[in-house]
């Protein structure tokens, strides 16, 4: 099914469910690891990849990119 998506859509979708998913996914799990073990490289990486996705649907949306 998914072949009969265009191009277009398919991006859209990736963009706008699959992206948002992920990284909320991965900031939870870096939140977790975080509360359980203290803070560590491996949590930090996790949050800052959810962050990511915050910023770049914010930049998608309009906003400003946060320095």
């Amino acid at each position: 099914m998914w072949l009969f998506f265009t191009r277009r859509l398919r991006m859209w979708l990736i963009l706008s469910v699959a992206v948002p998913l992920t990284t909320g996914l991965l900031r939870r799990i870096g939140v977790r690891l975080e509360r359980r073990n203290g803070p560590s490289g491996v949590s930090r990486a996790l949050l800052r990849a959810g962050d990511l996705g915050d910023r770049a649907r914010s930049t998608l949306r309009g906003g400003r990119r946060a320095h």
